[in-house]
């Protein structure tokens, strides 16, 4: 019986920038919105802020990711073309270090020399790459589809809370925005574990308690300007 093995390594890539996305899209505009509806501020106000936050955060994520990412596959790829010259100046060496690794695994020498030959023969810079640099395609940095992701999943996120401001009493709006911000919140690291095959319950109590942290901090902000504006 053929034994099949899920994993999910290769989504981190994507996975993190969607969940990092989705999170802060969650928390700044729910604070955001709190902050200012404990100033004082009109629900016509809340919402153009809440608007202005979701627009102006999507675009700082999608830069952010990409700028970050495209630094890490820079430097990446500098690895690379370094490892591909020394590969062509002195072969031997870098069959000797490449062999060394796996001596260091665990296989005596002979084998781990016969394993390095038979790796290199058939692609030495990607055996180097994986196994001596730590560069694989599954982990390889992707700056486009990290800042889409992050984007995407920040302007939902951001969403939610103005949803519930269109939908929610002005005398509820803030107990209903921090309410329901923790159920997304909650909703979101369960979501994001189960993707990644980490435990529900840890992602989940920790991405709603620094949630819940930073709404309060902006809402005892925002109360205080309002106090001081009277």
């Amino acid at each position: 019986m053929r034994h099949t093995e899920i994993h999910r390594t290769h989504r981190i890539g994507w996975l993190r920038a969607a969940v990092l996305g989705a999170n802060d899209g969650i928390v700044s505009t729910a604070s955001l919105v709190l902050g200012v509806a404990a100033a004082g501020a009109a629900t016509g106000s809340i919402l153009v802020a809440g608007v202005a936050g979701l627009v102006a955060g999507a675009m700082s994520m999608a830069a952010g990711e990409y700028v970050s990412v495209s630094s890490q596959a820079d430097t990446e790829q500098a690895d690379l073309e370094r490892e591909r010259s020394e590969l062509a100046e002195d072969p031997e060496h870098e069959h000797a270090e490449l062999a060394a690794i796996y001596v260091a695994r665990g296989l005596d020498e002979a084998l781990a020399a016969q394993v390095a030959t038979r790796l290199m023969a058939h692609d030495a810079l990607g055996a180097h790459a994986r196994d001596e640099l730590g560069i694989s395609e599954h982990l390889a940095a992707r700056p486009v589809q990290a800042a889409l992701a992050s984007a995407a999943t920040f302007a939902v996120g951001a969403a939610l809370p103005l949803l519930v401001v269109l939908l929610a009493p002005a005398s509820l709006l803030m107990g209903a925005v921090a309410g329901s911000s923790l159920v997304f919140l909650a909703s979101l690291g369960s979501v994001s574990a189960s993707a990644g095959g980490a435990p529900v319950l840890v992602a989940a109590t920790r991405v709603t308690f620094w949630g819940a942290l930073a709404m309060a901090l902006t809402a005892g902000v925002g109360a205080l300007f309002g106090v001081a504006a009277s």
